[in-house]
């Protein structure tokens, strides 16, 4: 999800992208809307419609994905992007809820943002047109105005979506929601994973079922739309039946249990000229991590381009610690302490392919390479020795 999606927009420097597929779901969009209000605004005139609606339901998806990313912030949860595809959207966290009201938090905050958008429709809607005609403008009867009739749609279409992104069945809303309750109550977010995952299984075997029941019925649209949503959502609760198991397995160990405990770092007072002779022309390797040479606090990470850039600058006397960049190398550094599985949403660790890893005093430890991360993996896949 998400992949080679097309960059729409920045929000509060949340990167805002569509996948190629979303493209294929306006469209069709568009086409069904036109159809629908052809009939009663003109070819013209109902196009311009279909098109506002498409754009403000997506818009409305947009803010629904915002509502989870601008808590997810509060809550410490960094965010990698909001990606619209073919069923939605969908914010990408860096980690996961690390508490239940953490995550009940983060699961309410979307679903709110889609409440408040039915309920502003509703008073705009009933302040233009009165109860009257915005009654009938959310059933499209008695030709309400274009306005009146985009907004009724909107209104009745987030509406929908509310109700049914609250169904307690993972990966939905609801189903993160009911994970949160269950991991409350058993103290397990693993078992609180299962709970919801199962929930999920069984509604997608009811999206299924529905999707053969209108295939039959002759509406071959809607038919392989709710098949292919019941099938999406119950490949995505097995995985997460998945998961948690493999979290299970892999409970208890954390970073100081894989790592490298003897890396090869640059003390900070090394000149740059010594550097460049004794560890980069010597190990050929890109980098190094730095550390102060008698707290053995972590400074920084060491590149190569700094080091010849200095020396070609005519500064080869520079110590290490006056050419890092102290706070770009934030992304890669990881505490002793974490739980593996953190790791797996790591982009600092896929980027560098290693993490510097420092104790709760900010001194360096060790290093964990994503080689090692792959064989703590391993060993906890199901099926395989732990």
């Amino acid at each position: 999800m998400g992949t080679g999606s097309i960059q729409l927009a920045r929000v509060f420097g949340i990167r805002i992208g569509a996948s190629p597929s979303w493209f294929v779901v306006a469209l069709i969009f568009i086409v069904w809307l036109s159809t629908a209000y052809d009939d009663q605004y003109g070819q013209t005139t109902g196009y311009i419609m279909a098109v506002s609606s498409v754009a403000l339901f997506f818009l409305s998806l947009t803010l629904h994905e915002l509502g989870h990313a601008w808590i997810a912030r509060r809550n410490g949860i960094e965010i990698a992007g909001i990606d619209l595809w073919f069923f939605g959207g969908i914010a990408k966290l860096n980690r996961d809820s690390e508490s239940p009201g953490e995550e009940f938090r983060v699961s309410a905050a979307g679903p709110a943002v889609t409440l408040l958008i039915v309920i502003v429709s509703c008073v705009v809607g009933l302040l233009v047109g009165g109860s009257s005609d915005f009654g009938d403008a959310l059933v499209l009867r008695d030709h309400p105005g274009p306005a009146l009739a985009v907004l009724g749609w909107l209104a009745l279409v987030n509406a929908g979506l509310f109700v049914f992104n609250l169904v307690p069945a993972f990966p939905l809303d609801g189903g993160r929601i009911a994970r949160a309750i269950a991991w409350k109550i058993t103290g397990d977010r693993n078992r609180g994973t299962r709970f919801s995952a199962r929930l999920g299984q069984a509604f997608s075997y009811v999206l299924m079922g529905l999707g053969i029941f209108l295939l039959v019925r002759g509406d071959a649209g809607s038919g392989i739309w709710w098949i292919l949503m019941g099938w999406f959502l119950g490949q995505s609760a097995t995985g997460a039946v998945v998961s948690s198991r493999f979290s299970e397995r892999l409970e208890g160990v954390t970073v100081a249990d894989v790592m490298d405990t003897q890396p090869v770092w640059v003390p900070g007072d090394t000149t740059v000229l010594q550097a460049q002779d004794e560890f980069f022309l010597r190990y050929r390797w890109p980098w190094f991590p730095v550390a102060d040479p008698i707290s053995g606090r972590f400074l920084g990470l060491l590149h190569q381009a700094r080091v010849d850039g200095a020396v070609q600058e005519g500064q080869p006397a520079l110590h290490v610690a006056d050419v890092l960049d102290a706070d770009g190398d934030e992304a890669f550094r990881v505490h002793d302490d974490t739980p593996i599985e953190q790791l797996l949403a790591s982009e600092g660790l896929r980027s560098l392919g290693a993490l510097m890893v420092i104790d709760r005093d900010e001194r360096l430890r060790g290093v964990v390479t994503l080689e090692q991360v792959r064989r703590a993996l391993a060993s906890a896949t199901p099926g395989r020795a732990a």
